[in-house]
């Protein structure tokens, strides 16, 4: 049952260049299943094929691709944001391309890629944000990846202008072999709350240098005089008093005249 399973599953992906979702495949097993119960009561046989279900065909494609992997096939089952397909091995890509007499691809230049790192983990994110982490222009990189279709425009954001929002497209799962976004690897450079801390850093002015940061030492407070100051202000006030008690001149009053 196994193997005709695992060999029906192939046959179907092989049939078709599009994707095939897991509910669809799963559609495709319960209507033959339907139609051989249907056929069995009209010959009034007891050949029933079992049901297929869905945990058992999702198995299957596991084990056809890791199959496909072990054992170095021509090609390679990939599930992307649409379903199943089976894609041609990377090593004979140059010899498919060469059939069909396509150009060869277009490679993606370092700053393009940092530009869709940023959109990928950032995304839904403007013009401005982009330039503001990367620190040059994004005009470029931004339109080769929408002339490659790897980022769309989704919307515009609640901001002064309504600037305009940018995110990755299905394009770019299959482009990384992503079957989500959720699957991107952790990034603790390009994560959302350190952008953010970051961006805020930028916009606050920065605090000026103490003399302790340019290595003086500080200045003491007057109310923290160190101790042998705090005794030589109490001993010139202590000379103040007396003296300003010697000084003073008590003049005779009427009666001892």
């Amino acid at each position: 049952m196994e193997s005709d399973l695992n060999k029906t599953l192939e046959a179907l992906l092989l049939s078709t260049a599009e994707p095939i979702t897991l509910k669809t495949l799963g559609e495709v097993f319960a209507r033959h299943h339907r139609e051989a119960a249907e056929a069995a009561e009209e010959e009034e046989s007891d050949a029933l094929p079992m049901a297929v279900k869905p945990a058992q065909i999702r198995d299957a494609l596991v084990a056809l691709t890791e199959a496909a992997e072990a054992e170095d096939k021509a090609y390679r089952i990939v599930e992307g944001p649409n379903g199943f397909q089976i894609m041609t091995a990377p090593a004979y890509s140059d010899y498919v391309r060469l059939l069909r007499k396509e150009p060869r691809p277009r490679k993606v230049s370092p700053a393009a890629l940092e530009t869709l790192s940023i959109v990928a983990y950032r995304q839904p994110v403007t013009r401005a944000e982009i330039e503001a982490i990367r620190g040059v222009s994004a005009d470029s990189a931004l339109n080769r990846l929408i002339e490659h279709e790897l980022v769309q425009v989704t919307g515009r954001a609640e901001l002064p202008g309504r600037p305009i929002q940018y995110g990755t497209s299905d394009q770019f799962l299959e482009f990384t072999g992503l079957r989500e976004l959720d699957q991107l690897p952790a990034s603790d450079v390009l994560s959302n709350h350190q952008i953010d801390d970051w961006m805020r850093a930028g916009e606050d002015p920065a605090p000026e240098p103490s003399d302790s940061d340019v290595g003086l030492a500080e200045d003491p407070h007057p109310d923290e005089l160190p101790l042998n100051q705090e005794y030589a202000e109490i001993e010139w006030q202590k000379e103040n008093a007396e003296s300003d008690a010697a000084e003073t001149v008590v003049e005779p009053t009427g009666e001892e005249q």
